[in-house]
């Protein structure tokens, strides 16, 4: 199981983000027990976790970006970031050691086809409600993630927005579908209440998980996301 942990960064803060409601997200240290900073690298340095997955709230919202902080990241683990990629020329924003994270969100499939072609590159099923959020409007992720199998990228992330920062546990037998769905391996993000929704998710094929508000419970211990 890979544990990935999560940081959506804006205006150069760590927020707390919560069912994608980003107008209201707040910086982390005003929710975590594990740091009492909200400074991205300051936050690596401390809890030095071996993978990570970054947002860009800042590029998302179309109000500038966090790029260099994105950089630097990189250099110190394992980094996938989403920046809101939604054409070719977006993937030469990102440092090449990251791994570019192209969400239905802003990315649409003949782009995520074409940029698939050009680097490696990691594909998030963006979803609320059941549905896949996408620029053509809500469509059904299992479709989606079947579309995927003829692509050559990374891995599937299945990123319950709705589910977000809530600790509210997981749609297994959703999630056990999309497993038996998809050629990836499949990465399952949102909702996420500790070990157990974990060894849940493993046992039906899971291959890794993204986990922030856990960790900054203390739900999840640390030197999880240090393996």
């Amino acid at each position: 199981m890979r544990w990935i942990f999560v940081m959506d960064i804006f205006n150069g803060e760590v927020v707390h983000a919560v069912r994608g409601e980003r107008s209201l997200y707040q910086p982390i240290n005003t929710f975590s027990r594990v740091v009492s900073t909200s400074d991205p690298v300051e936050i690596m340095d401390t809890l030095a976790p071996k993978e990570v997955y970054i947002a860009d709230l800042n590029r998302l919202s179309g109000s500038g970006d966090n790029l260099k902080i994105i950089e630097s990241i990189s250099s110190r683990s394992a980094t996938m970031a989403d920046i809101g990629i939604s054409s070719v020329s977006d993937l030469d924003l990102l440092p090449e050691p990251a791994a570019p994270v192209l969400g239905t969100e802003t990315a649409s499939l003949d782009l995520i086809s074409d940029a698939s072609d050009l680097r490696d590159i990691v594909v998030s099923v963006d979803m609320k409600h059941g549905m896949v959020i996408s620029q053509s409007g809500e469509l059904d992720p299992l479709e989606i993630i079947k579309e995927l199998n003829d692509l050559d990228i990374l891995g599937v992330i299945i990123l319950e927005l709705d589910r977000v920062g809530t600790s509210t546990g997981t749609d297994i037998e959703f999630l056990s579908r999309a497993v038996a769905s998809s050629d990836h391996p499949v990465l399952a993000g949102g909702g996420i209440r500790g070990l157990s929704d974990i060894h849940a998710l493993e046992e039906i094929g899971v291959q890794g998980v993204l986990v922030a508000t856990a960790v900054h419970s203390g739900a999840i211990p640390i030197e999880m996301i240090r393996r």
